[in-house]
């Protein structure tokens, strides 16, 4: 399991293997943590006490200092994993669900025309649709879309992400995914 990295204002930075967090502790880099510990390290026996060293480790560790706040400004990078979760591998053309190998990313505004690889610009569509909407537009088929694209928040972005989430870590994230999204709809 992973764990949820934090800064000390609770904004997500990054999934951190158990050996990765575990540094954070040994380096007293740690500022509080959320939820029951699911691991214990055991490591070497103190030659004063006679004890053996013990690190629990938390699901979701906060650590100190912060990140400068134009990092929080980008948007979420691209991929074709987070854009077929956030449209819950639905494709937008004919409203079917599909198996992520029958998705293909495709991009409202034709690249061959101007558009952007962005995530306004870019829903999930089955290989049939994208294959007959080629590089034309909508208004150009007069197709409409089952629902609309957004940038996914940053909490969202933790989740999109594809880890195994465990139940602390998904109410952190989830308790700051905007009402909106399609992801608190089908996880709430």
């Amino acid at each position: 399991m992973d764990v949820l990295q934090l800064d000390v204002s609770g904004r997500p930075q990054a999934w951190l293997t158990a050996r990765e967090a575990a540094v954070l502790y040994a380096c007293d880099s740690v500022a509080w943590t959320l939820g029951d510990p699911f691991m214990v390290l055991r490591g070497g026996i103190q030659r004063l006490t006679g004890m053996q060293s013990r690190l629990e480790l938390h699901p979701i560790v906060a650590v100190h200092g912060a990140v400068p706040s134009r990092a929080w400004r980008q948007s979420p990078a691209l991929s074709n994993a987070k854009l077929f979760a956030r449209d819950r591998q639905v494709c937008a053309y004919c409203g079917h669900h599909f198996a992520f190998d029958d998705l293909t990313r495709e991009h409202i505004q034709p690249v061959s025309r101007g558009g952007v690889d962005s995530w306004m610009n870019c829903i999930t569509a089955c290989r049939s649709c994208n294959g007959r909407k080629g590089n034309r537009t909508l208004s150009e088929l007069r197709w409409s879309m089952y629902y609309l694209p957004y940038v996914p928040s940053l909490h969202e972005d933790m989740i999109l992400r594809g880890r195994r989430i465990v139940a602390d870590q998904m109410e952190f994230l989830l308790a700051s995914v905007p009402a909106h999204s399609r992801l608190r709809q089908e996880l709430s």
